[in-house]
């Protein structure tokens, strides 16, 4: 069997990003895959704890070790769970502190690095999490992130009706990225593979 399928989620937070792991575990049980968490955002108690409350919500395994513990570890711990029970995806979140981008590189090289002791090509996903009611603030922190390290898809949450669906184009323009998933509500469903041509229609609509 092939390893497990590794997704690093990376963003500041308030953006939704609990939400929206939560919301792919669930899309990912619902096609019958199965799916474990870990949780290496230990710089605040909140998100751990979110975290566990999605886990049990979804019932699908958590690894976590609590705040401040290292988040490299409780990667390396989530992926050797995966890897000796023959899981098929993993979803890491991981801190959102923007407060300096040198410490962000580090911590999210680090957690790569670590990922990849225990499996080669990991992590094969880093989902960036913007809220796409923030406007020039998500961008900004899409041009940071990428900085930091190699964002391969974006999911937009807070797309509910009113937003300023323009956002998401301008990101993805800009930063060559595709916009993987949009968020657009609080229910476990409501997270929706993106189309592009679907949701241009739909801002002219």
């Amino acid at each position: 069997k092939s390893s497990p399928h590794v997704i690093m989620v990376v963003g500041v937070n308030g953006v939704g990003k609990t939400t929206t792991i939560g919301k792919l575990s669930y899309q990912f049980k619902q096609a019958g895959k199965t799916v474990i968490l870990g949780a290496a955002d230990t710089f605040r108690a909140a998100a751990v704890d979110q975290l566990k409350i999605w886990s049990q919500r979804v019932d699908v395994p958590i690894i976590q070790q609590g705040m401040g513990a290292d988040p490299a570890s409780v990667a390396f711990d989530t992926l050797s769970s995966a890897k000796s029970k023959n899981t098929d995806v993993v979803i890491i979140d991981t801190a959102g502190r923007l407060h300096n981008k040198v410490n962000l590189m580090n911590e999210l090289t680090k957690i790569k690095n670590v990922m990849r002791k225990v499996i080669p090509d990991a992590p094969h996903e880093v989902l960036l999490v913007l809220d796409g009611s923030t406007g020039q603030n998500a961008i900004e922190q899409c041009r940071q992130f990428t900085a930091a390290t190699d964002v391969t898809a974006l999911a937009v949450t807070k797309l509910d009706g009113t937003a300023k669906g323009g956002v998401v184009i301008g990101i993805s323009d800009e930063f060559k990225i595709p916009v993987k998933y949009i968020g657009i509500g609080e229910k476990m469903t409501d997270l929706q593979t993106f189309d592009s041509n679907e949701f241009v229609d739909s801002l002219f609509s």
